[in-house]
């Protein structure tokens, strides 16, 4: 792949970076982190994640230190953005399938231990889709996930109240087991430290916008890999899925699952094929290189190489 933008690391010469001291998951911690067939070790951790808390540590420090240069340079005038502390915000995003979830869950887990004293908050953007009901009408269910099934005006009015610290601030919630947003149960963030926003489309570039749901973070992270290896990660999911569901007629894939097995991976397949890859080829993988930092997997479903951005992207001096 073409990323003359960046300097690439082996898992090797990444793990050097890591300081020691850092607090690692035991073993029998990491079950809860990881999502549906995707893979953790201690070691991954060891590895991959413990030298990326060092990186954003590194990128928290450069945030803190332009928030003191411009209060110095506005000579303490009262100016929006030094009213008070501003959440560090991390972007991650790639394809379904591709482990974003893991990652986030895992860089929420590290940096909550490794920073106590500061409130760490996730969230995916999956809340902002549409509800069915609103797909259905606007008639893009079949296109579920790509940039015009999402409230984009909510969501980036939530990252901006949010990052200028604007109290409490609901969101929207999404329920994997019924496929579609909890509407009325909204949940509540406020005032994080640090927060890790997850989802598909946090890199893109609608058309005719003024501001990006990227505009509001501080570093990005996109998890790459072969299309060909998350078709069959993807797959793979699926038959989890459905395994999941057989005994519980409230879940989305219920009906699925009670259905011949090669009929239901049928249906699966040929989502893949005219909805999750054009989406991924048309809106999610020329954001690449728009990220800081690229973690790209192997067909085993483990980060094999890391690269970092060879200069400064705008996200570190946006809105700060």
């Amino acid at each position: 792949m073409s990323l003359e933008m960046f300097t690439r690391y082996a898992p090797q010469e990444w793990q050097k970076l890591h300081q020691e001291g850092q607090p690692i998951p035991q073993v029998h911690e990491l079950a809860r982190l990881v999502s549906l067939n995707d893979r953790l070790s201690q070691a991954d951790v060891s590895t991959i994640y413990a030298p990326m808390i060092h990186y954003l540590d590194m990128m928290m420090t450069y945030q803190q230190a332009y928030q003191s240069a411009k209060y110095q340079f506005l000579q303490g005038q009262n100016h929006p953005s030094l009213q008070s502390h501003q959440p560090f915000v991390i972007g991650i995003s790639g394809s379904v399938a591709v482990g974003k979830s893991t990652t986030a869950r895992v860089l929420h887990e590290l940096l909550s231990r490794t920073y106590p004293e500061r409130k760490v908050a996730l969230m995916t953007t999956d809340g902002f889709l549409y509800p069915n009901a609103e797909l259905i009408r606007r008639g893009i269910l079949g296109r579920k996930g790509f940039p015009d099934s999402y409230d984009m005006p909510r969501l980036l009015d939530f990252m901006q109240r949010i990052k200028t610290c604007k109290g409490p601030v609901s969101y929207p919630v999404y329920s994997h087991q019924v496929y579609d947003v909890l509407v009325g149960q909204d949940a509540v963030m406020e005032d994080p430290d640090i927060l890790i926003v997850e989802g598909i489309n946090v890199l893109q570039l609608p058309q005719n916008q003024k501001l990006y749901v990227s505009d509001f973070f501080d570093v990005s992270i996109y998890i790459d890999a072969n299309p060909v290896h998350i078709q069959r990660w993807y797959m793979e999911r699926f038959e989890l899925l459905l395994d999941l569901a057989k005994q519980d007629p409230h879940n989305y894939y219920f009906e699925l699952s009670q259905k011949p097995r090669e009929q239901a991976r049928q249906y699966a397949n040929e989502a893949w094929q005219t909805i999750n890859l054009v989406n991924l080829i048309q809106n999610i993988a020329p954001t690449r290189e728009r990220a800081d930092l690229i973690l790209h997997k192997a067909s085993n479903h483990l980060v094999d190489s890391i690269y970092i951005r060879n200069y400064y992207s705008n996200h570190l001096f946006s809105f700060s």
